[in-house]
């Protein structure tokens, strides 16, 4: 019976690492890495689901503000076996589309107005993070794994 509960809510059930390369960049557009699945029991991946997310905050204090935009994501659906003990890896290759504001766009065009541009974004605490995220769906339980990278562009 704690064996059934146990696999259900995926407890020593599939655990997930995301490996990300180091020189994720703006200009080359795409990130690679691979997804290790590690397990106590024998389970079975169906799919596994990698976004690529863009945290985008201005203000100050209780005037801040913060959106979350997906610049990318795939899907593998595939069924991968995780054999009790053993480790099984999965590559990915995400392409994403950076999303630029217009100040952005006249702060790489016009170099008279870069520095006054850079101010004013500091003044307003312009700053954007970026994360990968991935989630698998295991056969047969009610809670998925998931893990989560932060990524410098």
């Amino acid at each position: 019976m704690i064996g059934k509960v146990k696999k259900w809510l995926g407890i020593e059930g599939v655990k997930m690492e995301l490996i990300l390369e180091e020189d994720a960049t703006a200009q080359k557009g795409m990130v690679s890495g691979t997804i290790r699945f590690t397990s106590m029991n024998s389970q079975v991946v169906t799919k596994v689901k990698v976004v690529f997310i863009e945290r985008y905050s201005r203000g100050r204090g209780k005037d801040k503000l913060v959106d979350e935009y997906e610049l990318g994501a795939i899907e593998l659906h595939e069924d991968i076996v995780v054999p009790a003990g053993e480790a099984e890896e999965v590559e990915f290759n995400l392409s994403y589309n950076l999303v630029r504001s217009e100040m952005d766009e006249m702060e790489k065009s016009n170099f008279l107005l870069s520095p006054f541009i850079k101010a004013a974004k500091r003044i307003s605490a312009v700053k954007s993070e970026y994360r990968i995220e991935a989630e698998a769906k295991v056969k047969g339980t009610a809670l998925n794994p998931f893990d989560r990278k932060e990524v410098k562009i």
